[in-house]
């Protein structure tokens, strides 16, 4: 009988910091993990947002040879730009990243400048890319001037790292049990302490672009 591999949490590939002090910035970035069904549900979440949207990061558990694909759908229903991350990217106003499906993806801050790194290691949650890792660098880097979002889903990946991003200042928002495929990701997320909001799919988009204008 195979033995699961073991379920690493975010520390093995980064530690959090001991005190949030990103300054406020003039801009935001959101940040968004999904699994289970989530292919469908970051249509419905991109397809509303406008074409100088700020900057969006995203986590989908996906086999690596299917994001292309995903990025090339999530293109067609949504004004925004979208493709599969590469090392260094900046995360800028318009675009959507989709992390690579065989590598983690980290938040970093330069000044003003946002952007990404790929980095290889073991999967966390048990999952490469890890949705924990995205919101813990976030957390670490962005603090109040990120809002994280975390969608349909099996596991806890994710959970306690948005709590992370809640203390870090950052807004949260989950989706609900009705309208998840699966809801495991966002409950727990709940559970954690770390979701500001629980919201309906189609009402998280409105919420996001209402906090990224404030």
């Amino acid at each position: 009988m195979n033995k699961a591999p073991p379920k690493y949490s975010a520390d093995i590939i980064l530690v959090p910091v001991e005190r949030y002090s990103c300054p406020r910035l003039a801009h935001k970035i959101v940040v968004v993990g999904a699994s289970t069904g989530g292919t469908d549900a970051l249509g419905i979440f991109l397809r509303p947002m406008p074409a100088d949207m700020a900057g969006i990061a995203i986590v989908q558990h996906l086999p690596h040879d299917y994001n292309a694909m995903l990025a090339e759908q999530l293109q067609n229903k949504c004004a925004m730009k979208v493709r599969v991350a590469q090392h260094g990217n900046e995360i800028k106003k318009g675009h959507v990243l989709l992390a690579p499906g065989d590598k983690h993806m980290l938040i970093h801050r330069k000044g003003q400048v946002f952007f990404v790194e790929l980095k290889e290691g073991p999967p966390v949650r048990r999952h490469r890319p890890s949705v924990d890792v995205l919101f813990r660098s976030t957390a670490n880097c962005a603090g109040a001037n990120a809002i994280g979002v975390i969608l349909t889903g099996m596991g806890d990946d994710g959970a306690a790292c948005m709590a992370e991003l809640k203390r870090a200042g950052a807004l949260t928002i989950a989706q609900d049990k009705k309208s998840c495929v699966v809801h495991g990701m966002p409950a727990e997320a709940v559970r954690w302490g770390g979701v500001d909001h629980v919201l309906p799919l189609a009402s998280i988009a409105q919420k996001v672009i209402t906090a990224c204008r404030m």
